[in-house]
């Protein structure tokens, strides 16, 4: 997802040992923002233009103007003009859409935002067997789809797992932790692990949460933040269930096992991990490199469980999709076919692969370190929240405060509650 630290990628030097890198170093394509007055699809001398706009810097853009080099070689007489909007990718694409002059395919996973603005894909993935559907892991296309249209393709992807500093475990006699562990052990491990003398701690826990990865662990304990219809909070955002899964992280700090971190003022948990002072930390598959780099002996684990219940994770996702508005949509759905076929799977060195066949060509789930992202992929089939309420976004500003709360002190119970008075409105 764009929201998060490069919008799903780490850096491209990240799985390189996994993926071998493909595609040439071609003439870079025009990044910079169309002005209103150019048509989309436009053509001169008779190549057909096609506008692709990405989220990405650095080595991931380089990555993805390779690809469109490639596609260029396989349809001659197209161009695929590459549009970096960076950090300002949102505004850029809004502008776009109103002024009826949006980019053919762009990065999307904001659906809620800007599926009227967005060709409906059902037909071309169900109608077009090249694309061969049944390759992707079939759980990603939950998080592309509104009121049951397909809106996007996924292109990439990560769940989160717990990853864990084999020397401090080693150095407290500490077996590593295992998939199938719980959240009693969570909480042992963390205690052990814990060594104040040392400004050594069991587990970083976020002074400020994003409520998204959060849901996973309330899935996982029978729960939930709205119903699956859309249309209710109560009983959900403040069951029990849901409590005792924030209350944990909240627990942690309290009984000094866990340490707040990237408040203000703070450090990040990432950094307090590269420094060794950190025994776990859960994310996504972003900072694994950074881990990497730091020198730091790590494991992942699958997320744990509670008590007589399957564990549940959460997608963050990136995918292709085509404007509404776009002059050239069938060539616009050959490069996305392209952006996701396994040649250009495998020049994504960046990206934890969407199709079954890449994953197991280049037996990434076979590695112990990117596993478990694997594990909890197939336990993600829960929808989030932004995506069943089109007013997510002002109930979750309740949320967060109360989760907020939480990990300073208050009461789960308590300050779900009062979310859920101050939130319930904008469901009406």
């Amino acid at each position: 997802m764009k929201k998060k630290s490069s919008a799903l990628l780490l850096s491209a030097t990240m799985i390189v040992s996994l993926l071998t890198a493909c595609g040439g170093g071609g003439d870079k394509a025009d990044n910079s923002q169309p002005s209103a007055t150019s048509s989309s699809g436009g053509s001169s001398g008779g190549t057909k233009t096609v506008r692709f706009a990405t989220w990405d810097t650095g080595d991931a853009l380089k990555i993805q103007q390779d690809i469109a080099k490639k596609f260029e070689e396989s349809n001659p007489g197209t161009k695929v003009q590459v549009e970096a909007y960076a950090d300002g990718f949102d505004q850029k694409l809004a502008a776009g859409f109103g002024a009826t002059n949006p980019p053919d395919v762009m990065y999307m996973w904001d659906f809620p935002t800007y599926h009227q603005s967005l060709e409906p894909l059902d037909d071309y993935a169900s109608k077009d067997a090249s694309l061969n559907i049944d390759d992707f892991y079939s759980g990603l296309f939950n998080y592309g789809k509104i009121d049951g249209k397909l809106y996007g393709i996924p292109v990439g992807f990560t769940t989160r797992v717990v990853y864990y500093n084999k020397k401090l475990f080693d150095e407290a006699q500490v077996p590593y932790p295992q998939d199938g562990w719980t959240w009693d052990d969570f909480k042992d491990i963390a205690a052990k692990l814990t060594d104040k003398g040392k400004k050594q701690y069991g587990f970083g826990v976020r002074a400020s949460n994003d409520t998204y990865d959060l849901q996973g662990f309330v899935w996982s304990n029978g729960s939930s933040f709205i119903s699956e219809d859309g249309k209710t909070i109560e009983g959900y955002m403040n069951s029990p269930e849901t409590a005792e899964a924030i209350q944990i992280f909240g627990d942690l700090v309290k009984n000094g096992s866990g340490v707040l971190v990237g408040g203000k003022g703070q450090q990040s948990g990432e950094d307090i991990f590269k420094a060794g002072k950190l025994a776990m930390w859960e994310s996504g598959i972003w900072p694994l490199a950074g881990f990497k780099e730091a020198g730091i002996d790590i494991g992942t684990v699958e997320m744990p469980a509670f008590p007589g219940k399957p564990v549940k994770g959460i997608i963050a996702e990136s995918a292709l999709s085509i404007a509404k508005d776009s002059k050239q949509k069938d060539l616009a759905w050959e490069f996305v076919k392209f952006f996701v076929s396994n040649e250009a799977i495998k020049m994504r060195t960046a990206d934890l692969p969407v199709r079954v066949s890449v994953v197991n060509e280049l037996k990434v789930d076979q590695d112990p370190l990117y596993k478990p992202f694997y594990t909890m992929l197939e336990r993600s089939d829960n929808t989030p929240a932004f995506l069943l309420n089109a007013k997510w976004n002002e109930v979750n500003r309740h949320l967060s405060a109360a989760i907020e709360a939480v990990v300073h002190g208050a009461s789960a119970q308590e300050t779900l509650n009062e979310a859920v008075k101050d939130g319930v409105r904008y469901l009406k």
